[in-house]
């Protein structure tokens, strides 16, 4: 599996890509910047990736610590918790996203993250 490293601020988490064809793409497209969205307990930010909602990986529910892609706005999100839209026992994106990968280790300082904050996605180097 590859592996990503995402630093947003003076925080930088690491994160395994699946096999979908969406982490294929935004694999090719790396390395990236872009600037923090937050929405509840989802970090967001566009990237410059076109893609549509992928069969196998397209999800209306996530769990904690997944990453995927939100076709509707080309944006990459980070799911540490519930969003404004969740149900107990449920986390829900805003609409549905291609689950493309997993966070790796301690997710919990992702609540750090502030809005705005400069994100920059790329290859794992160690």
């Amino acid at each position: 599996m590859k592996s990503i490293a995402i630093t947003m601020g003076s925080l930088t988490v690491y994160a395994k890509l699946n096999g979908s064809a969406t982490a294929g793409k935004i694999w090719d497209a790396l390395p990236f910047k872009s600037f923090t969205s937050l929405w509840g307990d989802e970090i967001y930010f566009q990237i410059p990736v076109k893609t549509k909602l992928e069969d196998g990986f397209s999800k209306g529910t996530v769990e904690i610590g997944d990453i995927a892609f939100w076709p509707e706005e080309s944006c990459f999100c980070i799911f540490f918790g519930m969003t404004p839209v969740s149900k107990p026992g449920q986390i829900k994106p805003a609409s549905k996203v291609n689950v493309i990968g997993k966070i790796e280790g301690d997710w919990t300082k992702l609540k750090d993250v502030k809005q705005d904050e400069t994100v920059i996605v790329e290859e794992r180097k160690d």
